[in-house]
């Protein structure tokens, strides 16, 4: 499992209401599932991804998270779980902003994982290379990235406060992706998780 996706397991409380925005292969779900005594929903777009989850036996629906009508998030009901996961999805959505306010009115509590386009080595492979950075973070070349929000850890910060949330706890990433302690997250890490209330 991704150190990340560990990192997010570890914060989920015993016997949750999951619902996982982009759960991917499953195995996050799964891991709660089987672990944490939690119970949950995963929603994916993608057919692969989607069909290795429905593999692991996860519950899993086929949702465009970034859709503005019925079949969208809107489909799930206000305060139906405990906890709403975006892994790794959030800068992958046309509208942040919204799919937060849906963690909020479908749980009240999140948890997100996001990278830091703000990480110095980033900055570094602009600055003197000229070229978007590619790292084990942000693995994919400009023209064929999902990432279509590139922003700091300060950057989600402040979407997170404007969209009513509070961060009860942010674990910092080191470029393995585990979880390291630095005075300058902002500079020093390649990711963070918040655990929003």
């Amino acid at each position: 499992m991704r150190p990340d996706l560990e990192v997010i397991a570890g914060l989920v409380p015993h016997g949750a209401r999951v619902l996982d925005l982009g759960c991917g292969d499953g195995q996050l779900l799964q891991t709660l599932i089987q672990q944490r005594g939690c119970s949950g929903t995963g929603v994916e777009n993608d057919p692969e991804s989607l069909i290795a989850a429905i593999r692991r036996g996860v519950s899993v629906m086929e949702v465009d998270i970034d859709d503005e009508d019925p079949a969208g998030l809107a489909e799930f009901a206000d305060s139906t779980y405990d906890l709403v996961i975006v892994s790794q999805t959030l800068q992958t959505t046309r509208r942040p902003d919204r799919v937060l306010d849906h963690v909020q009115r479908i749980a009240g509590r999140g948890i997100i994982s996001v990278p830091n386009f703000g990480y110095w080595k980033h900055r570094f492979q602009l600055l003197v290379g000229g070229r978007m950075p590619v790292s084990s973070a942000i693995p994919h070349p400009w023209y064929d990235t999902p990432n279509i929000h590139l922003s700091s850890l300060r950057d989600v910060e402040t979407l997170i406060a404007e969209r009513g949330f509070e961060v009860q706890e942010q674990v910092t990433l080191g470029r393995d992706g585990f979880a390291i302690r630095t005075p300058v997250p902002n500079v020093v890490a390649s990711g963070a998780v918040y655990l929003l209330g």
